[in-house]
């Protein structure tokens, strides 16, 4: 029987870098593109006896920002990767767009092509933000982008909104929310702002926090968030994460539950049988060694069991159902409260942790202090 698979597809380009992105992306000439992209088409060829053993579930095509990408060599890339590998009969096929970047032909051809997931990063509905995030476009060019998706049929979308940005105060993130949820989006994310270090915002943030909304704020923001999304139909199933009933991230859960999973593309990482590789982020090499993967991969890891035990709490631990004691049985032969005893007492003892007939969770105040409480589950 086939194994179940994800593929991940990494496309490094972008109009404009943001200040904030500590991503493997820059602006690309379009020779670059395309010689990318034919690269990348012989990465995929170069596993096709690879793809023997395993059945697709979902693609998520990420960046960067993929729209950027013509029509044909998107389709192109779509159109391999369907000639390579077993698609199941009803796949995720997710693509990354940011306003600005798509047409009318390319949203046909990302539907002609199988996409069904559209992942649009917004980051904010307010101009001013936009411009202080450094994006490319405007709140009224994201409503038409997603305008142009509904009109070409897409109804599974997902919108990126950034909270914590510099100057926000709890009224104008209300102001957001209310305004994207009005548009009813079967899926929003909401990522707090994180300065990264060797990013312009590192440059200008790191030494004047001031200048960021603090603790208290920014709490306030994602208590706020859950609480209203919930109203609006949302459920919240990840830390960052918010769906409508059925519509969560099929590829993002994978990364959670430890599925299997395949990078295609520079940098792209993997995770097969318990062995974590990333592809070289170097594009010379990427291009010379793309017909023979093992010959660009770094940071090989086999992931002993202890180390699986701990991804199995640190990554299941960020989704709101948590963990199951009986799935850990399952798959490592121990019980999860005789290997994690002193962890789970004082995370339980001190409300960071809940648990509810066979799952541990975080509690509210848990997922405040996330960071905190998931290094309790890391192994000296």
């Amino acid at each position: 029987m086939k194994k179940e698979l994800g593929l991940y597809v990494h496309i490094p380009f972008c109009v404009k870098k943001c200040g904030y992105c500590d991503f493997l992306s820059w602006c690309g000439t379009s020779e670059e593109k395309e010689t990318y992209v034919q690269a990348l088409l012989k990465e995929i060829e170069s596993y096709r006896e690879f793809a023997r053993g395993y059945r697709v579930s979902t693609v998520f095509v990420g960046g960067g920002t993929p729209s950027v990408l013509e029509a044909g060599q998107m389709e192109g890339v779509l159109g391999n990767i369907q000639e390579v590998f077993e698609l199941e009969k009803k796949p995720e096929i997710t693509l990354e767009m940011n306003p600005g970047t798509v047409t009318e032909e390319k949203l046909q051809c990302y539907k002609e092509n199988g996409v069904n997931r559209l992942s649009i990063g917004l980051q904010s509905v307010k101009n001013e933000k936009l411009e202080v995030l450094g994006r490319i476009h405007s709140y009224e060019e994201f409503l038409e982008s997603y305008e142009l998706a509904r009109k070409a049929g897409f109804t599974n979308i997902s919108v990126d909104l950034i909270s914590s940005i510099p100057g926000q105060k709890l009224e104008e993130w209300k102001e957001e929310l209310a305004a994207l949820s009005a548009l009813s989006p079967e899926h929003i994310s909401v990522y707090q702002l994180i300065i990264e270090a060797e990013t312009p915002f590192y440059e200008k943030y790191a030494e004047h926090e001031e200048l960021l909304p603090d603790e208290e704020e920014s709490r306030e923001i994602y208590l706020w968030t859950g609480s209203f999304l919930k109203e609006q139909g949302y459920e919240q199933y990840e830390i960052s994460n918010y769906a409508k009933p059925g519509k969560e991230s099929r590829h993002n859960l994978k990364y959670w539950e430890r599925g299997d999973y395949l990078g295609l593309g520079l940098g792209a990482a993997s995770m097969v049988r318990n062995i974590r590789v990333s592809n070289t982020k170097d594009m010379k090499t990427y291009l010379e060694r793309c017909g023979q993967p093992k010959t660009m991969r770094e940071d090989v890891q086999f992931l002993e069991e202890a180390r699986q035990m701990e991804e199995f709490m640190f990554l299941g631990l960020r989704k709101t159902r948590g963990v199951s004691r009986k799935e850990f049985r399952r798959i490592f032969g121990q019980e999860m409260d005789m290997v994690y005893e002193k962890a789970l007492h004082k995370c339980l003892e001190n409300g960071m942790l809940k648990e509810h007939k066979d799952r541990v969770y975080l509690s509210e105040e848990g997922v405040l202090l996330s960071n905190a409480v998931l290094l309790e589950f890391l192994f000296d």
